[in-house]
């Protein structure tokens, strides 16, 4: 019995991207690995995201399969920010702790129903705290990046994970910063921060 075929990639730019995505996972995923995890990204993407860059999330969730294959140099501790449209909380303790963690930690976040694009004041309360917000956009959850992650933190918005055993789960009950003014959004951006030095300060040195 012949293998199902493997849906066709939208363009030919994402086939270019696949095949370099597929050359530097060689003897780990499959062209087709690749190429399911391609369509399904830019499949989920295009529902919400008023973006393109479809790849960021690939190569995101290769890196997470990776991870949980245990495939050599991917043990740094894997950090997932999790809340509802991936474009306020989640984006803010993200940034703030790759900021703040200068290679030690592994940091993603998503959204259980990412919305368009990140909120004009997150970008700037980031900007403002000195983090690289470059081509940053709102993503959504997906089992590979759950499985992956080492501690699994929502952001007191009621969001429903995946729970997988052995991960560590936490609840951050932070302020929504949606619709707000940027005095509160600094606010809750230096709320996050302080979380995110606590949170660093108890994970092992490397």
């Amino acid at each position: 019995m012949s293998a199902a075929p493997s849906p066709a990639l939208p363009d030919e730019r994402l086939a270019a991207g696949a095949a370099r995505l597929t050359a530097r996972h060689a003897g780990r995923f499959s062209a087709e690995t690749v190429q399911v995890l391609l369509t399904d990204s830019y499949r989920r993407l295009a529902e919400t995201a008023s973006v393109s860059t479809h790849l960021v999330v690939l190569a995101e969730r290769l890196g997470a399969l990776a991870h949980v294959q245990g495939v050599p140099g991917s043990g740094l501790p894997r950090v997932l920010f999790v809340c509802s449209h991936n474009a306020g909380r989640s984006q803010l303790a993200a940034a703030l702790l790759e900021h703040r963690a200068a290679g030690r930690v592994t940091v993603s976040s998503a959204g259980t129903h990412p919305g368009p694009e990140i909120g004009p004041y997150i970008a700037q309360a980031l900007s403002e705290a000195g983090t690289d917000q470059a081509g940053a956009f709102p993503k959504p959850l997906t089992d590979e990046v759950v499985r992956a992650a080492d501690i699994v933190i929502t952001m007191g918005c009621g969001d429903a994970c995946p729970i997988v055993p052995g991960r560590r789960y936490l609840d951050w009950p932070v302020a929504d910063p949606d619709g707000v003014p940027i005095e509160v959004v600094r606010q809750i951006r230096d709320d996050i921060d302080t979380r995110v030095t606590d949170l660093l300060a108890g994970l092992p040195s490397t």
